[in-house]
C-alpha cells in the first residue's frame, strides 16, 4: 500500500474571537490525499475550508493532531524547516493573486527560484519566462500586474505556484473573482497539472461545479470535514 503524499490525524484547530471566546474551525479531521490527485474541500463561507488549508500548507502551526508529509510528522519542524518544505514543495494559488506589485510578471514568477537560494538570476528568469509561455503569458514577462487583467494575474500566479515543480498545490477559491470564460481556462490550467505532472491538487472551494470536476470531494461544515 502507498503512503500517502499527505495524512491528517485529528487535527483541531480554534481561534480566539475579540470578545475572549474560542471558535472550532478544525474539528477532529482526519483524512489522506494521494499523490497525483485532485481534490475539492467544499463549504460554505466560515466553515473552515482556508483554516485546514492553511494547516496543510504548513503556514498555520496552531493545531493539536498530527500531519504528515510522505510519512514524515511537520508538528516538530521548526520555522525553518517550515518554509524550506514549503519552498520546495508546495505551490499555492489564492483568489486575490497575492503579487508583488512592484515587481513585473516574470519577477512575480521567479520567486520561489530566488527564495530558494543558489539560484543564478538568469536561471531564474529563463524559468519564469517559460512557465509564463506555458500558461499563455510569453508576450506579458516585462508588464507589472497593474496591467494586467485579473485572468492574467491569476496565470501570473499559477505560473508562479508551479515554477518551482512542488508536489503539492493549494487553490484557495482560485476562479472565485474571474469571469466564467477566465475561470474555466484557469481550472483548466490546474488540472493539466495534475494529468501531466502528477501535481496533488487541493482545490478549496465554495463552487460545486468546479468541485465536480475533482476526483474527490470533501465537505466541511463547522469544522468537521466528511
Amino acid at each position: 500500500m502507498k503512503t500517502p503524499l499527505i495524512q491528517l490525524d485529528h487535527l483541531n484547530a480554534e481561534v480566539r474571537l475579540p470578545d475572549g471566546d474560542h471558535l472550532t474551525t478544525v474539528n477532529d479531521v482526519s483524512a489522506s490525499f494521494e499523490r497525483g490527485t485532485s481534490t475539492a474541500i467544499v463549504g460554505k463561507s466560515g466553515s473552515g475550508k482556508t483554516s485546514l488549508a492553511s494547516i496543510i500548507g504548513l503556514l498555520n502551526t496552531d493545531y493539536t493532531g498530527t500531519l504528515s508529509y510522505d510519512g514524515r510528522d511537520c508538528g516538530a519542524w521548526n520555522d525553518a524547516n517550515r518554509s524550506r518544505f514549503r519552498c520546495r514543495h508546495v505551490g499555492f494559488v489564492f483568489q486575490n493573486y497575492s503579487l508583488i506589485p512592484h515587481l513585473n510578471a516574470w519577477e512575480n514568477v521567479g520567486l520561489p527560484l530566488q527564495y530558494r537560494g543558489g539560484v543564478p538570476m538568469r536561471t531564474v528568469r529563463r524559468r519564469a519566462c517559460r512557465m509564463l509561455h506555458a500558461v499563455g503569458l510569453a508576450d506579458r514577462a516585462d508588464s507589472m500586474p497593474s496591467r494586467l487583467s485579473g485572468g492574467e494575474q491569476q496565470r501570473v500566479a499559477i505560473a508562479r505556484a508551479l515554477v518551482a515543480d512542488p508536489d503539492l498545490l493549494i487553490c484557495d477559491e482560485p476562479t472565485g473573482a474571474l469571469d466564467t470564460e477566465t475561470g474555466d481556462m484557469v481550472a483548466a490550467m490546474l488540472f493539466r497539472q495534475v494529468r501531466e505532472q502528477g501535481v496533488t491538487l487541493i482545490l478549496v472551494t465554495h463552487d460545486p461545479q468546479l468541485a465536480a470536476r475533482c476526483e474527490h470531494q470533501l465537505t466541511i461544515d463547522r469544522g468537521h470535514l466528511s
